[in-house]
Parts: structure tokens; sequence; C-alpha cells
């Protein structure tokens, strides 16, 4: 028989919560508020110490390496001008080709702080009209070859004589074995740091831009178009050497490295 609801029997009803409001949500009391801003301030500070030791590091590196520089130019001279030795032998075809990649990979990435601008001789930004390359340093230089014609070969300072605006420069090539004496205008300086394509991409030749590059395996730098620059720090560019055996007077794409790609004054042949 139903008796009807049983007061006070009745099961504990659960109130229904309300989701919180957008303004709600979003509100942070000024207690948390000064504590993120200190953390925050905290993180940044502390990123900008690591930032400034990665830059010292760099700098000691760099200075290592010029005084390392300094020490093998310094012993090439003296064995220049030290008869009693025998003459050193000519350094292996691949042993050169080796110290040449090692160079293009061990060439310092410029990292400016914020708000810098790359500096001259970074990536595709010639040096300053009064640059003066030291001895030791990597050049692109014009020479005229055994058959009279003239060729960019890579090239390494000697000296330069400020009375005389001129370079003495030696051929990298050991096979070759001689020193050239030529003008600025006949000298390119090579980049001294790598551009970083994802901060200073303005710093690299672009696409279907005309260069001077290095041709993969050899000493001499061609003519070529831009195929394509690098997308990232560790990147080669992609060129097209100008090259009649093909029927679009250029080669397929080949990879050179950033080190050794300069700017090309002369028009492109059309």
């Amino acid at each position: 028989m139903y008796h009807g609801p049983r007061v006070g029997r009745f099961p504990h009803r659960r109130t229904a919560h309300r989701a919180p409001s957008a303004d709600q949500t979003n509100a942070v009391s000024p207690y948390y508020r000064t504590k993120l801003r200190g953390l925050y301030t905290t993180a940044k500070a502390d990123a900008e110490a690591e930032c400034n030791i990665l830059r010292k590091a760099l700098d000691k590196i760099a200075e290592i390496k010029s005084l390392l520089e300094e020490r093998r130019i310094a012993a090439k001279i003296a064995g220049l001008y030290n008869d009693s030795e025998p003459p050193r032998k000519t350094m292996r075809r691949g042993v050169l080709m080796t110290l040449l990649q090692q160079s293009a990979m061990t060439l310092p990435l410029w990292i400016g702080k914020p708000g810098d601008k790359p500096p001259p001789l970074c990536g595709a930004i010639p040096a300053s009209g009064d640059y003066v390359a030291k001895p030791g340093d990597k050049v692109a230089a014009r020479v005229k070859a055994v058959d009279g014609d003239e060729q960019w070969i890579l090239a390494e300072v000697v000296s330069y004589s400020h009375a005389t605006n001129k370079y003495e420069v030696d051929d990298i090539d050991e096979e070759g074995k001689e020193r050239h004496t030529l003008s600025r205008r006949r000298i390119i300086p090579l980049p001294q740091w790598k551009a970083n394509p994802e901060t200073d991409p303005e710093a690299l030749f672009q696409k279907e831009q005309l260069v001077l590059a290095l041709y993969p395996q050899t000493t001499c730098f061609y003519r070529a178009l831009i195929h394509t620059p690098p997308q990232r720090p560790q990147d080669d560019y992609s060129v097209l050497f100008e090259d009649t055996s093909y029927a679009d007077g250029y080669s397929p794409p080949l990879n050179v490295a950033q080190r050794y790609v300069v700017a090309c004054k002369e028009p492109k042949k059309k």
C-alpha cells in the first residue's frame, strides 16, 4: 500500500556549481601577480647572464684561434727564410680539401645582441672600403693562369704594402707554390662569420643573385647563381655554376659553404 513520501526522508540533493566567469578565471590576486613578476624578472636576468657567459666563451675561442693562427704564420715565415731546413713536402690533395672543409665548418656564427646589425664580412656583407686583410686571412684573388687567362683562386694574405696599395698572397694550393702581388681590386676578403638565416636573413645572398663560389673539391672560384640560400645556421648555399656544357648554361645545384661564397661584381651573362 502506498503511504506517500516520508517526511524528512528525501535524499540529499547536490547543489549545482556554476562555471566561473571569464573575469573570475583570469583574475590574479596582487600577491600572485607580484610573485609572477619576480619570477619573470629572475628568469630574464638568468637568461641574460647565460648569454653573457656564452659570448665571453665565444670571444675566448676566437682569441685562442687567433693566437694559433699567429703562431702558424710565424712558423711559416720562419720556414721561408730558413735555408738550413729541407723544403716542405707538398700537402696531399685530399688533406687540403679536408682542411678547407673544416675551416668552413668552424667559421663562427654571428650572434648579436637584440637590435645589433651584422658587421662587415658577416655572410654576404662585404668588407668596408678601407678594410685591409691581415696576414693569414683567406681571400679570393684574381690571378693570371698559366695559359694567360685570369681566374679567381683561394689564397692566403702574406702582407700588404700601404705605399703601393698592393697585397702579396700565396696560392692556397701548394701544388702551385706561387706568390702573387696584386692590387686591392683583385682581392675579395672571405667572410669571417656565418650569417644566421633565422635572425639575419638580410646578411645572406638571395635566390638568383650572382656570386663567386668555390667549386667543390677545387681551390678556384667560379661564377654562379644562388639556387637556394641557407635555411638554418649549419646549412650551405645551393648554387648553379655557369657551365656551357649544359643546355641552360648552368650546372645542377651544388652545395657551397658560406665561407666560400662572395659577391661577384661582374655583370651576369645573358
